[in-house]
């Protein structure tokens, strides 16, 4: 078995495209290999800024030899009466490749069998890999030099290493060979004589090719440093891959500021050392510090210079700031709600003052829905989008919600409120926190049915590639605030009160409402067996989503194939008949009479587990029904009433789901 080593040497990669690019490369490697049939044990594919690196471990050295069957025409077309070889014949023979004797006749067809040789390994990737690099997809491509082909940036070198020789490949007008590049202020090359000593010639060059050693190493240095000065620090997943997808050698570096901007809202702070300038955050505590670690692709010792830099740098973003803060906190945050007139929400949709009183009217309807006090709940709907019109907000906009929080409390108001403003936009993503106050569950979800009804209403729906407005977060937001904080909310009514208030018309109701389910089951498949999410969507979910999250549950953890089976069978027989009268003197047998009497003694309960034990109480019963009874009798009278005791039991069957979408 062989290895295989490729490198593509770049310029200064776009962070986000680098993790897009390992994944793309992994896949398209092994599904050529795949198409090729050429058996390998592992494709590895190591990233920084300025290199996307293949490894191929186990590689077979040529694809396997075949066999080829062509078909050819009838016998009596490819043969003459004399038995030989008519135009039609050599014809087939001679664009196979293929000497007649070599032919014969099968099922009256002739035939022909080619043995095919292998091609190797290294014919295949040659000829292969420009197209399995150039075909990569990316946002913002660029051309570079006279090339009309699009790379994300312009290639500058390529290794190309089969074992302990140079494979050679050429992409565009680049050719391959051993030699690399270490990190950018390395002033030496590199070159690679065979792909196990990847790693190590490159870290000899100042550069861990490795992402995830890259990644570890990251941790491991900023847990070092801020332990040094008691401190800790709080890294998020995205900030982490983002350094380590635009550095080659980290080191990190303990940095500092004036300790007069920890008088800002730490959000603000944060953001800018984070978001801004990649810096990670140091606490102590628990409470911010005036300390960060920035992490620097450096070679040397010397780091005053970086951290003059980095103050230089944090202090203009903090001033600013400060300086916005100032300033919009001369008004109480009520006084930006005017303001929010002249802010488009979405087009046709009207402004942002025209989406609260939408939220304040919505979160009055979910409030008397849930029996709770309105009044700070509407005051949050009132607020919750009043920051988007401060200066802060504006240059900061991933702090919208958080800053209202802050300004709001400046501005007096209670404690509910404040936390609602905040809330209200929560879960910020698929694994973060959801609102902890009634007032942020209640106006968040308000908000999050009014961007979904919006975009529904203006034809935009969600695609594969696209997500206006972020409705499949929204969606999973309201699923999430929903069920864990058990709200008894009819969302088909909320739904359709929602379109209702928008400022234009549209008939999307049911297209919101498949959506959300899509989402709601999506959310589940992780916990729950598909068909038993498809089997309790009888009825309408959204009308009840505890009601469906019960009946989930209690039909997981139910285990009776012959309840199961009992009311496939009643399903089966009725199919689309259904008769709502029963007569108690039209029926013949005591097995009619037995099942009639327990069905009615059913109790409809809200703990379904009970329920579905008195259903399997039923089966006796329901078996013996068939075994004795003929449904469908040739008395139409009897029939129907048979038909009619069948479609009550479907019908309590059915208060749980459609066991017919249940697997066997």
């Amino acid at each position: 078995m062989s290895k295989y080593l490729l490198e593509i040497g770049v310029e200064e990669l776009p962070y986000k495209f680098i993790t897009s690019a390992q994944k793309q490369l992994k896949e398209s490697f092994e599904k050529f290999f795949g198409i090729n049939s050429i058996n390998f044990e592992n494709v590895n594919v190591l990233t920084t800024p300025r290199r996307l690196a293949v490894i191929v471990d186990g590689l077979a050295d040529a694809q396997p030899d075949s066999t080829k069957v062509f078909k050819g025409p009838v016998k009596k077309i490819a043969y003459d009466e004399n038995g030989n070889l008519s135009k039609a014949g050599e014809g087939f023979a001679k664009k196979n490749g293929i000497n007649p004797s070599d032919l014969y006749v099968e099922d009256d067809y002739v035939m022909a069998k080619i043995e095919v040789r292998g091609k190797s390994t290294k014919d295949l990737l040659a000829e292969n890999i420009p197209n399995l690099i150039m075909k990569l997809q990316g946002s913002h491509f660029m051309r570079w030099a006279d090339h009309e082909e699009k790379f994300s940036r312009p290639i500058r070198w390529i290794v190309s290493v089969y074992n302990n020789e140079e494979l050679k490949v050429k992409i565009l007008d680049i050719e391959s060979s051993k030699v690399s590049r270490g990190h950018r202020s390395y002033e030496g090359v590199v070159e690679i004589n065979n792909p196990d000593e990847y790693k190590e010639k490159l870290r000899s060059g100042f550069v861990i090719v490795d992402q995830e050693e890259r990644r570890n190493k990251i941790i491991e240095l900023a847990n070092a440093k801020a332990s040094e000065i008691g401190a800790t620090t709080r890294i998020s997943d995205d900030l982490l891959e983002e350094v380590t997808n635009i550095c080659e050698w980290p080191v990190a570096v303990v940095c500092d500021f004036d300790k007069e901007y920890l008088n800002i809202p730490d959000e603000v702070t944060i953001t800018v050392m984070e978001s801004h300038q990649r810096y990670f955050a140091l606490f102590e505590n628990g409470k911010l510090t005036n300390k960060f670690i920035t992490i620097a692709n450096y070679i040397g010792n010397d780091f005053e210079n970086i951290k003059a830099g980095n103050l230089r740098v944090i202090k203009a973003r903090l001033d600013d700031a400060v300086f916005f803060v100032k300033n919009d906190t001369k008004k109480k945050l009520e006084e930006y709600v005017e303001n929010l007139k002249g802010m488009t929400f979405q087009k046709g949709m009207g402004s942002v003052y025209d989406k609260t009183q939408r939220l304040i009217k919505l979160s009055k309807q979910i409030s008397e829905e849930l029996g709770v006090n309105d009044t700070d709940v509407i005051r949050t709907a009132y607020l919750c989008k009043a920051d988007l019109a401060t200066n802060l907000v504006f240059e900061f906009t991933e702090l919208q919600g958080f800053i209202g929080s802050d300004y709001a409390r400046i501005s007096g108001e209670n404690d509910a409120v404040v936390q609602g403003v905040k809330e209200h936009y929560f879960p910020l993503n698929a694994d973060s926190e959801l609102a902890s106050g009634i007032e942020g569950q209640i106006v968040g979800i308000a908000d999050k049915l009014d961007n979904i009804c919006a975009v529904f209403a203006s034809g935009k729906k969600p695609t594969g590639s696209s997500d206006p407005l972020g409705v499949r977060r929204a969606a999973l937001g309201i699923i999430k605030t929903i069920i864990e904080n058990n709200l008894e909310i009819n969302l088909t009514e909320l739904i359709k009160l929602t379109l209702e208030l928008l400022p234009v018309e549209a008939d999307c109701q049911a297209d919101v409402e498949e959506f959300i389910v899509q989402r709601l089951t999506i959310f589940l498949a992780d916990s729950y067996k598909k068909d038993i999410l498809e089997a309790c969507l009888i009825g309408n979910p959204l009308e009840k989503l505890s009601d469906y999250i019960k009946r989930v549950q209690a039909l997981s953890a139910f285990d009776s194939p012959m309840t199961v089976e009992n009311a496939n069978r009643v399903i089966r027989i009725l199919k689309d008949n259904s008769f709502d009268v029963i007569d108690e003197d039209l029926f013949q047998f005591d097995e009619e009479r037995n099942l009639y009497s327990a069905v009615k003694s059913i109790e409809e309960l809200s703990d379904y587990s009970a329920y579905l034990n008195q259903l399997i109480g039923l089966n006796s019963k329901v078996d013996a029904f068939f075994d004795k009874v003929l449904v469908m009798d040739k008395d139409e009278n009897i029939k129907n009433n048979r038909i009619g005791l069948l479609t009550l039991l479907k019908g309590y069957y059915c208060l749980v789901a459609d066991f017919s979408k249940l697997s066997k």
